[in-house]
């Protein structure tokens, strides 16, 4: 029963005797006396019916209305997030250099966390069903009582951890597709031999590049280094020109350098292909999803079985487990505070790839049934994810052995499709084909990226803390303008990355706001509980998961404290924090210049607020107590944690 306080004079029909705060005006007349919490009810449902006809006011079902359209249900929220578990194919090399024989663990820990953090992310979508653009929005909703700021730091760092996954992606297929079409050649290969045959009478002892190798290689002989350098620059001379091309590169002091080469112009033109394919809106995008999931991710699921069911794990490979003596050395070293730090800096990383699956909930907003379809599209997607980070990273580890896991091609993404084949002994036929599917696999999580990071651009302009240009949608739903600001982005980062120190520093800087994001958005659905009680929630979480959540905050924190520095950037925490306070001049802009310091009204709207008015912050000191503790365990984990010497 809705019961509308009346907030009049007596009214005919009104008994004389008590107070009107008694009575309530329904159906035409008085009614009453009424309980507290009857009264506390009524004004529950008529705030959430309230929001309920918001919500049929900002989304459609048709295209061309100039609004996001309500065209999913959970399943097709499942296909566009079933790009989070290849995921684990670009930092599988990295995550085994710095963790030694203890990388699989890593990986099942990481998505244990991943998983039960999703119960809190899961009520928090639900409570939020016309909104588009991921956890951290409906996140961040929790924090503005406390802070104007907090609420678009929420958001930033979500989007600057998830969009580097265009250029990351693209760097990793451009390099897959030069090695097709413009292969180096293999200094034992029947040409290069040809070449130093044709050649090596040009090389004598007084040669410089021999007299460099000697020095370099003490105890050589003259006429094996002459042999070495020969076939070294056999393989040069015969590696096609627009491998190694680069137009011009770019040094930026306190960044890293911009290569403007090979890598860089096939992976933009990578990212046009898939930006004009979600052009076409979520239902598209979702549609495509669906097919190159199915054709990646069941051969996929075939690597991680066919070596246990075959027996090709090497037992040898995954027991005695301790960290390496230093990041990438291949040697087993033990538990001391180095060892900690490079476990510690495993989990850090690994947390970019398992956290993934929460996208699922990015696209609330074109759900047909928000209410129903939340929880089961994150659910079956964590499920879907806890198969391929328990078995993948196994797999490879007990068949490659640490020898194989540190293998050029393995760190650099570019040879795990080759790896992919040989471990379900394939030959070169069906190698290549997993070389395909390699790139289909890459196409697929650059998808997933692109289709979460521009939501969470648009619904951030929605709520008024992201710039305005970015809150519009196309024909056909999608947020084509965020959507073209994430490609502009990631075309700097491209050229950041397009080689392999580059590559593992953007990953490094933004997994620094993915954590950051992550321990902000857990400390909301505590808050959410307290101050948001009148909200309704189509799905509950347990309190004690809750709770469990929130002490998984400060594990978090101390991941990014310790783990940040391993990637090979001691000051990676440090440029993190840095690209994160660049929300404040954005913010600023947007909410005191082009909003006079006021937030758009659907913003009070979501939380069943009058316009202007944040409520009251029952939480009292809490959160910032919880942002106190948790800065404090960042600081003393950086400063005691250490890598090895």
């Amino acid at each position: 029963m809705l019961l509308l306080r009346h907030r009049v004079a007596a009214t005919a029909g009104a008994p004389e005797d008590v107070t009107h705060s008694e009575w309530e005006w329904h159906a035409g007349q008085w009614q009453g006396p009424v309980s507290g919490t009857e009264r506390a009810e009524g004004r529950r449902t008529a705030c959430n019916i309230r929001r309920s006809k918001q919500e049929n006011r900002e989304m459609t079902m048709e295209t061309g209305s100039g609004r996001m359209v309500r065209a999913l249900d959970w399943k097709g929220a499942f296909w566009v997030a079933a790009g989070v578990p290849p995921l684990v194919l670009f930092s599988i090399g990295g995550i085994a250099g710095t963790t030694g024989k203890m990388a699989f663990v890593v990986w099942m820990i990481s998505m244990v966390m991943g998983f039960l953090q999703s119960f809190t992310y899961a009520e928090m979508a639900g409570m939020f069903g016309n909104k588009s653009g991921g956890t951290s929005v409906y996140g961040a909703t929790a924090w503005l009582r406390y802070s104007k700021l907090i609420a678009p730091l929420s958001v930033w760092c979500n989007w600057f951890a998830w969009s580097p996954v265009l250029s990351l992606g693209c760097a990793i297929a451009a390099g897959y597709i030069l090695n097709a079409l413009f292969p180096i050649p293999l200094a034992e290969s029947q040409q290069v031999v040809d070449w130093v045959a044709a050649n090596i009478g040009n090389y004598t002892a007084e040669t410089q590049s021999v007299v460099d190798y000697i020095a370099a290689n003490a105890g050589t002989t003259v006429d094996d280094a002459i042999k070495a350098v020969a076939a070294a620059d056999g393989v040069a001379a015969l590696t096609p020109w627009f491998r190694g091309y680069e137009a011009f590169n770019i040094a930026i002091p306190g960044l890293g350098t911009l290569h403007f080469n090979s890598t860089f112009f096939i992976g933009v033109v990578l990212m046009l292909i898939i930006l004009v394919i979600q052009e076409r809106g979520i239902s598209s995008t979702a549609n495509a999803q669906k097919w190159l999931a199915i054709i990646v991710l069941v051969p996929l699921l075939l690597v991680g079985l066919v070596p246990i069911l075959t027996g090709a794990i090497d037992t040898m490979n995954v027991t005695n487990l301790l960290p390496p003596t230093a990041a990438y050395s291949g040697v087993d070293g033990e538990w001391n505070i180095g060892g900690w730090t490079l476990f510690l800096g495993g989990l850090y990383i690994a947390a970019w790839s398992t956290y993934g699956f929460e996208t699922a909930v990015c696209y609330t907003a074109e759900l047909k049934d928000p209410k129903r379809d939340t929880f089961r599209a994150i659910f079956y997607s964590g499920l879907l994810c806890a198969v391929f980070f328990f078995l993948i990273p196994f797999a490879f580890q007990g068949v490659l052995g640490m020898e194989g896991m540190l293998a050029t091609g393995i760190v650099d993404g570019t040879g795990v499709g080759e790896a992919l084949g040989n471990m379900i002994g394939g030959g070169p036929v069906i190698t290549q084909i997993f070389v395909i599917l390699m790139i289909m696999a890459l196409f697929l999580s650059i998808m997933t990226a692109l289709a979460g990071s521009s939501r969470t651009l648009y619904q951030g302009s929605r709520d008024g803390w992201l710039p305005k240009y970015l809150g519009s949608v196309n024909s056909h739903g999608a947020p084509s303008k965020a959507m073209w600001t994430d490609f502009a982005f990631n075309v700097v980062l491209l050229a950041l990355a397009s080689d392999v120190s580059g590559y593992f520093y953007v990953l490094a800087i933004s997994n620094v706001g993915y954590i950051m994001f992550n321990f902000m958005n857990l400390n909301a659905g505590w808050i959410h509980r307290i101050d948001s009680g009148h909200l309704e929630r189509p799905w509950k979480a347990p309190s004690w998961l809750i709770g469990v959540n929130t002490c998984l905050a400060f594990v978090n924190a101390l991941f990014l404290g310790a783990g940040a520095k391993v990637w090979g950037y001691e000051n990676a925490l440090w440029s993190g924090l840095i690209f994160a306070s660049f929300i404040i001049p954005v913010f600023w802009y947007r909410h005191y210049v082009q909003d006079g310091g006021r937030f758009p009204k659907e913003a009070y709207d979501d939380l069943g607020l009058e316009e202007g008015d944040l409520g009251e912050r029952k939480a009292g000191m809490l959160p910032y107590l919880a942002l106190l503790l948790g800065l404090a365990v960042v600081l003393w984990a950086n400063w005691f944690f250490v890598l090895p010497a």
